[in-house]
């Protein structure tokens, strides 16, 4: 059986593909050492590290509601970064995005410009 080329544009990569922090203590340093910047929609935790990587890092705490709240949240910060990261070429940071109240029910347009603003606010992107 003859597989069909598909002629859509190749998809850009996921979050999943890059590489993500999932220990406690990269949070907690990237939090104690790393750069700050608040929006409205998240907060963006940047810390400069020697390794020529981007590694990620995501986190909605239990003020923010609900299980469904939590990871609705989590997953619109997920789609934000994978849609914004990659053009940027950045490597050398540990990024961790935390959810707030307004991450969840904000304009995905106004999310992705929140994140853009908040590299720009920590020094990640020019």
């Amino acid at each position: 059986m003859e597989r069909l080329a598909s002629s859509a544009a190749p998809l850009p990569p996921t979050a999943a593909g890059l590489a993500r922090l999932k220990k406690r203590r990269e949070f907690l340093r990237a939090a104690a050492r790393g750069k700050r910047a608040a929006r409205s929609g998240l907060v963006l935790q940047a810390l400069a590290v020697p390794e020529p990587s981007l590694r990620l890092g995501f986190t909605v705490t239990k003020k923010i509601g609900n299980a469904v709240i939590r990871n609705r949240a989590r997953r619109r910060l997920k789609e934000a970064a994978r849609l914004t990261l990659p053009g940027m070429a950045l490597s050398g940071w540990d990024l961790v995005l935390i959810g707030r109240d307004a991450t969840a029910e904000r304009p995905f347009p106004l999310l992705i410009e929140d994140l853009r603003a908040a590299l720009c606010q920590a020094g990640v992107a020019p």
